[in-house]
């Protein structure tokens, strides 16, 4: 039986998951792995249809240096720069044309002064 909401069709009546035959699961040795499918339910429809899931990816985690962590005072405190950690340098491991990967260490630009900026 179909239910029509808006544009898309929704099944009503639950079925018995069709990817672990209403097991919930499946063993592997002592472990037991809940369905992904139907979320260990054993079955699927109404308001647990898989097809109904919203399937956008999660947002991306916040850069390091914007990381909650950093309201605390006492982290704040203890270190002077959130992007080089109180080094001074900043390091990149990015993938060169010819030579493969490349660590490139370079002075950071958030609590280096530039020389021409000197008082």
């Amino acid at each position: 039986m179909l239910h029509l909401r808006g544009d898309r069709a929704r099944m009503t009546d639950p079925i018995t998951c069709p990817e672990c035959e209403g097991k919930k699961g499946h063993r592997v040795g002592e472990l037991f792995l809940a369905c992904r499918f139907c979320c260990g339910r054993g079955w699927v429809g109404g308001e647990h249809e898989p097809a109904e899931r919203d399937h956008r990816p999660p947002p991306e985690p916040p850069p390091a240096w914007e990381h909650k962590v950093w309201c605390d005072p006492a982290v704040s405190a203890a270190i002077p720069c959130r992007y080089c950690l109180g080094s001074g340098k900043v390091i990149n491991l990015g993938s060169g044309v010819q030579r493969g990967n490349v660590l490139t260490m370079a002075d950071c630009p958030a609590c280096t002064i530039p020389d021409d900026q000197t008082v």
